[in-house]
């Protein structure tokens, strides 16, 4: 154990800061989420109209968020926000702001994909049997978009998770963060603790992200 590191983790409340800072990322991921999915569908469904202005507008937020990595995102907001505007957000309401705005797009165009996807014939059969339109969604549309949607959204939802340890660089305290510190602690009295703490974080996040993972392929076979 010692060859590993792992005896750092039973220093003191090592390991219980590190599922701290693991809760704090699991936070900002879920907040992010809860967020993301509703407007996402929101705006994945506005995509999908004739509506040239509406379409450009999304389709300018949705390749403006993609090439703009996270973390430029992250520093625009935490620091721009402050430089520019004086406003005094904190790192984890920044964090959850940037992955909203990452995780709308991300899941409008899941949605505006699960859409168009749809063949054209399943209208024309909706519309000969008398249905509305509001009916054809509800009853024909959606409920073939919701299956291929659901596997895609469940592998987006992983990705997020995994993407807040980026939230470290505008200092907050997640498992990353804690991570760090314990190391920085022990570097002289256990020199392999860096290895035994990122292993440890490395099994932390497998154990929320796999069973995740395992949803989403177990979904899309279920529906392929």
């Amino acid at each position: 154990m010692r060859a590993l590191g792992l005896e750092v983790l039973f220093k003191g409340k090592n390991l219980a800061r590190l599922l701290g800072g693991l809760w704090v990322a699991m936070k900002i991921s879920l907040i992010s989420v809860g967020l993301s999915l509703p407007l996402g569908l929101l705006l994945g469904a506005l995509m999908t109209r004739k509506n040239p202005v509406c379409r450009a507008v999304l389709r300018c937020y949705l390749e403006f968020v993609r090439v703009m990595p996270q973390m430029v995102l992250l520093f625009l907001v935490f620091f721009g926000s402050a430089g520019i505007f004086g406003w005094n957000i904190s790192g984890e309401l920044s964090a959850v702001i940037v992955f909203t705005l990452w995780g709308t797009a991300e899941m409008s165009d899941l949605v505006r994909g699960a859409l168009v996807s749809i063949p054209a014939h399943q209208y024309e059969s909706a519309a000969a049997l008398g249905l509305g339109r509001a009916q054809t969604y509800r009853y024909v549309v959606l409920p073939q978009a919701v299956r291929r949607l659901i596997p895609l959204s469940i592998n987006l939802i992983t990705r997020m998770i995994k993407t807040t340890s980026l939230v470290l660089m505008i200092g907050v305290v997640e498992v990353l963060k804690v991570a760090q510190q314990i190391i920085e602690s022990n570097r002289m009295s256990s020199p392999n603790a860096a290895f035994g703490i990122y292993l440890t974080v490395f099994m932390l996040y497998f154990l929320v992200c796999w069973p995740i993972s395992l949803l989403a392929k177990r979904l899309e076979k279920r529906w392929g």
